[in-house]
């Protein structure tokens, strides 16, 4: 997602911030996009390669192939990320379309299901500062999946990145669900139909959406990508601002009453609140972008404080305002004539057209990575556009197909992103930095662990049933 080649002004020097006050800094929200610098300088070396080859000269690619190794590594080490700026990645990060369901989750699960939302912010803040601590112990981690390697060698890394490009794929068409129930707010009044088909209006109006973003997985200007990073996270915020705007001025009054607690909600609540929290898998390369790596527990402390403090505050103001009526996205809840839900509305409208090409490019990068070196750049750009088209058309057919915002996200929570925030943090520790931690620590680790297997299993079937049930409902209406 980024480079180093200077020939490109603000192809992003720091891909892996998500948001900084330098033009510089702007990152993917939601992956390992650090380790495309190191990707595209590989590239050039293998093309070198190649050259040396048809011009029958001495191969020197090993001298070359060292200059890159010690420029990707010199721009991976280059620190300039100041305390506030990774504070305003981490929550950058972190902020996205989790927030759009806590109110929902808050009212399904009761009042009482905000402890189980300010717990896993807690043990989400502690497993992103053990995360810290194993990177302290080798410096050429620079990415999750290198922390797999570390720990637990070749297969580390294969479960790290199959989790990752999971909760890619997932998150992908919950945004796509998202398109979907919004568009036809956004385009009130419009009613589309095709001869012989029974496709709805907003059906018609998501593949038309998709379709024209379409395009943008074919991107090979990396600096493209980085400015639809930078607008994935504003509106991001701006939806979270307009929430509370319509609590403050919008007229509707907050006196519905919350449940306390309904128990038999709580395993598909907390896929949805674990969902709020994924964002473990770029921690790495905020942490490697600091200028004093020592106070990334200070980074990871404030940052899960601000944004739980935000989730927590959202949630109540949601149900407060809606009650049982409030929808699995808050925008769906909120008064439709007013201006800050219309804001909100096409914000959330907005926010996947710029995550398409931004969540697919770290699978596009290592899929040219892979191919002959001896292709040229034509073919590769019609491989990489072609599968990522593909891809994106597969994700679409499965967001119409299962309609269920709500149970896609909490199945993304507990199937994927309980192991990444939770387990797998823990099991790098553990396993890295076995040497130096105290059996009161292990013991700590060791319950976190076991308490996201469990909730994960639960959220998971959970989840998975409530899905299965939403389908057949919706086969038989």
């Amino acid at each position: 997602m980024q480079m180093a080649d200077t020939s490109m002004p603000n192809s992003g020097n720091n891909w892996w911030s998500c948001l900084t006050l330098n033009n510089h800094q702007v990152a993917s929200e939601s992956v390992h996009g650090a380790r495309l610098a190191q990707a595209h300088l590989a590239k050039k070396c293998s093309s070198k390669c190649s050259i040396c080859v048809e011009e029958n000269k001495e191969c020197k690619c090993k001298e070359h192939e060292s200059r890159v190794a010690i420029a990707a590594t010199e721009h991976h080490v280059k620190r300039s990320s100041s305390f506030a700026h990774s504070v305003i990645n981490m929550i950058g990060m972190l902020i996205g379309l989790g927030q759009l369901s806590t109110p929902y989750a808050l009212e399904n699960g009761g009042w009482a299901s905000a402890f189980l939302l300010i717990g896993l912010g807690i043990m989400c803040a502690y497993t992103s500062h053990i995360m810290g601590k194993c990177l302290d112990e080798d410096s050429s981690s620079k990415t999750y999946q290198d922390l797999g390697e570390q720990a637990f060698g070749t297969k580390g890394r294969v479960l790290a990145s199959t989790f990752i490009y999971l909760e890619i794929f997932f998150a992908l068409v919950s945004y796509t669900i998202s398109l979907s129930d919004n568009l036809p707010l956004v385009f009130a009044g419009v009613h589309l139909r095709l001869p012989h088909l029974h496709v709805s209006t907003a059906q018609l109006l998501t593949v038309i959406a998709v379709l024209v973003a379409l395009p943008s997985v074919w991107l090979r200007d990396l600096s493209s990508i980085s400015f639809l990073s930078f607008g994935g996270i504003l509106m991001s915020l701006l939806i979270f601002t307009m929430v509370l705007s319509t609590a403050i001025f919008g007229g509707v009054s907050a006196n519905q009453s919350i449940p306390v607690l309904q128990l038999r909600k709580i395993p598909v609540v907390s896929g949805l609140y674990a969902f709020s929290y994924a964002g473990h898998i770029v921690f790495p390369n905020i942490y490697t972008a600091m200028k004093d790596p020592s106070k990334f527990t200070k980074v990871s402390i404030t940052s899960f404080t601000i944004v739980t403090t935000l989730y927590t505050c959202l949630a109540f103001t949601g149900a407060k305002l809606f009650g049982p009526a409030v929808s699995s996205q808050i925008t769906l809840s909120m008064p439709p004539h007013q201006i800050t839900t219309k804001i909100a509305l096409w914000a959330t409208v907005l926010t996947p057209m710029t995550k398409y090409a931004l969540e697919f490019a770290p699978f596009a990068i290592q899929m040219e990575q892979n191919l002959p070196s001896s292709m040229g750049r034509w073919s590769r750009t019609l491989i990489r556009g072609s599968v990522g088209s593909i891809l994106l058309l597969l994700i679409l057919a499965l967001a119409l197909s299962v309609p269920y915002f709500q149970y896609v996200l909490s199945l993304t929570g507990s199937l994927v992103s309980v192991g990444i925030c939770l387990v797998f943090p823990c099991a790098f520790y553990l396993k890295i930095c076995r040497r130096q931690v105290s059996k009161p620590v292990v013991v700590l680790n060791a319950v976190i662990i076991i308490f996201g297997v469990v909730l994960g299993i639960v959220g998971t079937i959970s989840s998975s049933k409530s899905l299965i049930q939403s389908m057949q409902r919706g086969e038989s209406s």
